[in-house]
């Protein structure tokens, strides 16, 4: 099981979540800050099962409209796929 946290802009992280419920994949959303505390800022959570792990992603980088390159310091969007050690639903 692995855990995707993608942080963007609130104003793409509805049409994301929207595609990401679509394809049956649970999100959690919440609002967050990032840089000197800009806001309009949107965390997306999500629990993946390993084997579909690139699916989630691939469905996430296709909601993000093309734009200017950028350099790390001043992406869009921010992706962390971590390894989970325990998931569990109650």
């Amino acid at each position: 099981m692995k855990m995707i946290l993608a942080v963007m802009p609130t104003h793409l992280s509805e049409l994301v979540s929207k595609k990401l419920l679509s394809d049956e994949f649970r999100v959690t959303r919440f609002a967050s800050t990032s840089g000197l505390l800009t806001g309009g800022i949107t965390t997306l959570m999500l629990g993946v099962e390993k084997e579909k792990v690139e699916t989630c992603l691939e469905l996430i980088r296709g909601q993000i409209p093309p734009g200017e390159p950028t350099d790390a310091a001043h992406a869009r969007v921010t992706i962390y796929v971590l390894n989970l050690k325990e998931f569990s639903r109650i």
